[in-house]
């Protein structure tokens, strides 16, 4: 069963929501697209919010926080398959890599992670 992880990303302070997708759909995918194989990561999505009312009105309605400033999706074909990559010495090194640029844009505490499984209902 494919295993998925979400990321919500909040930029750190300082840098302008238009930095922070330039460089997220920059710098960070080309690095995210040359480790993917050591990672064993076979699917990578990135969504960057935008400014809408609707956002806000979304919010509202539910008493909500702000938003992010994107959420990136991650996936591997089973859950062996992304611990024998992430743990094989390949795998360390590029995921080392990829944490150390995350931290050039994002605000580590104010941007959850966590592993899922999907289940399509449309």
């Amino acid at each position: 069963m494919q295993i998925k992880v979400i990321y919500c990303l909040t930029r750190k302070e300082g840098i302008s929501r238009d930095s922070f997708q330039t460089y997220w759909r920059g710098r960070h995918a080309g690095l995210v697209k040359e480790r993917a194989e050591a990672i064993g990561m076979v699917r990578y999505v990135q969504s960057h919010s935008y400014d809408t009312a609707m956002n806000g009105a979304m919010a509202a309605a539910r008493g909500g926080l702000d938003g992010y400033d994107g959420v990136m999706e991650g996936w591997w074909d089973s859950e062996e398959q992304a611990m024998a990559a992430l743990t094989s010495p390949e795998g360390q090194k590029a995921m080392a890599d990829l944490l150390d640029d995350e931290g050039e844009f994002i605000d580590f505490a104010r941007s959850p992670i966590f592993m899922t499984h999907e289940h399509v209902i449309c």
